[in-house]
């Protein structure tokens, strides 16, 4: 991989709609685009896909950056790689920072495949020409998540998943649940409760629950292990799992039945075909989490969905979920639950740079 020039674009966009969670509410969204050009005038796309404050993990738009200019594009600079997996191994004496690494190593990838002339999902592995498609409701209105609901089924959308909290969860999930007795739903704490909860969450096995991610704490697998002993509704976990080790000791553990990838969270596509793979061999099932991210990220993760362990839809929407204008194109659509594969070398979709130069709030170059 001769590559030529990285350059990095930090860019802002207000969603459609707010989206709450107990943590707190996204009206606007940062990113980080990264764009790896090699010699021969190939481009590959990867996103940051940190928030602006630390609410979801530890890292933010501006560590993220830090971590790219200061430390992860100068080790690229110094060390040459033939393939973009080498990118995981030069990545890993630096601790954490997972968001920053995916970003730099999705962008390797696209640019890989598109040297090789391949799609990006047959290059990791991946079976699938479609994959299904979910959606999550955010909101801490029990009339607006049934109005939204209704909007999301009549799309096709083939799973719903809902945020709660101990302030919202049994009244609210029963009520939904009242309305669509068959639905596909799930619950998402985010990290809401404790093991003195213990009896709120036994409650919500009454409610035919396709799984609660990630309940307890954000680095806890030992508690969780004692909350899915105690709970009839599979746990997934989400925020615990940001290492291939950390899925392995929480499957030995008993900690959760379901896990959720999520590209960004565990430093890269690599990292999550190594889960994967993982759960794959184990029968553990799996899902792509999102994280109301911008198009070349949910590029991205329609390749990692591919792969055949993701057995539940995952969190791929439209483009049109939050953006009145994605930046790429063609936009990510959903036509009867599905999101089609793309075929074409690469991520498969291309940028729209009026609306990247619209969005970008600033804009940086390392050339090699």
């Amino acid at each position: 991989m001769n590559i030529a020039l990285i350059e990095l674009f930090i860019i802002r966009m207000p969603l459609k709609s707010p989206f709450m969670t107990h943590l707190g509410t996204v009206s606007e969204r940062e990113g980080i685009i990264v764009k790896i050009t090699d010699k021969e005038g190939n481009s590959g796309f990867g996103e940051g896909v940190a928030f602006s404050t630390p609410w979801y993990t530890e890292e933010t738009v501006k560590t993220s950056t830090h971590m790219l200019t200061d430390v992860l594009i100068p080790v690229l600079q110094n060390h040459p790689i033939e393939h973009p997996q080498e990118a995981a191994v030069l990545f890993q004496p630096i601790r954490r920072n997972h968001m920053a690494k995916a970003a730099l190593e999705t962008a390797l990838w696209d640019l890989y495949a598109k040297e090789q002339s391949q799609p990006l999902s047959r290059l990791i592995g991946g079976t699938r020409e479609r994959v299904a498609s979910g959606v999550v409701v955010a909101t801490d209105s029990t009339a607006s998540a049934l109005r939204q609901i209704e909007a999301y089924l009549e799309e096709g959308y083939q799973r719903i998943k809902v945020k709660i909290n101990p302030q919202q969860d049994y009244d609210f999930l029963g009520e939904i649940r009242r309305y669509y007795p068959q639905l596909p739903l799930m619950a998402d704490a985010n990290s809401a409760y404790t093991l003195t909860d213990l009896d709120r969450l036994k409650a919500l096995d009454e409610l035919d629950l396709l799984m609660i991610e990630q309940p307890l704490d954000p680095d806890d697998i030992i508690e969780h292990a004692q909350l899915q002993k105690a709970i009839r509704t599979p746990i997934c976990l989400d925020e615990s799992i940001v290492t291939f080790d950390d899925a392995r000791k929480a499957h030995e553990l008993g900690s959760c039945k379901i896990i959720n990838i999520k590209v960004g969270r565990v430093g890269g596509l690599f990292e999550a075909k190594r889960i994967h793979d993982y759960c794959y061999e184990h029968d553990i099932p799996v899902w792509c989490g999102g994280m109301i991210e911008f198009g070349i990220s949910r590029a991205h993760n329609i390749a990692l969905a591919s792969l055949p362990g993701f057995s539940i839809p995952g969190d791929l929407s439209a483009s049109s979920r939050f953006w009145e204008e994605d930046i790429i194109t063609p936009e990510v659509t959903v036509e009867n639950g599905v999101i089609s594969v793309p075929a074409r070398p690469g991520m498969g979709f291309t940028i729209n740079e009026k609306r990247l130069k619209e969005t970008t709030m600033a804009k940086m170059a390392f050339r090699f």
